[in-house]
């Protein structure tokens, strides 16, 4: 099963972009940081996300829960790759009762308990 949680904060404005196909695309930069190690930076991309995912702020705090994909694409002449997580839902934590109902979901999902999550 392919299940990725993150919680980190955006490190940079939210891109909006409408792709060839007619399909909306937000990516995001979420920085998590784990005690007593380096901030990680991992790229988001969330495919046909609503209208209020391009308007998060730079900072914010946010649950992504996706999973991780590797994807192809051509530039310059040269096939190049990038991995990301595709998420499934992105929630600010300052939404607590919606970020802690979406991480009940993904693990009842892959048969977890949440104790005190979020």
């Amino acid at each position: 099963m392919n299940v990725v949680i993150l919680r980190g904060h955006l490190s940079r404005p939210p891109e909006h972009r409408l792709l060839p196909s007619g399909d909306h695309l937000v990516s995001y930069e979420v920085t998590v940081v784990r005690p007593g190690q380096r901030a990680e930076s991992v790229p988001v991309a969330w495919m046909d996300a609503p209208p209020s995912a391009a308007e998060l702020a730079v900072d914010e705090e946010v649950v992504v829960l996706g999973r991780v994909r590797r994807r192809f694409f051509g530039r310059g002449g040269a096939t190049q790759s990038r991995t990301e997580v595709a998420a499934e839902r992105v929630v600010p934590v300052r939404h607590r009762k919606r970020a802690r109902q979406a991480l009940h979901a993904v693990l009842a999902a892959v048969g977890e308990e949440v104790d005190g999550a979020t």
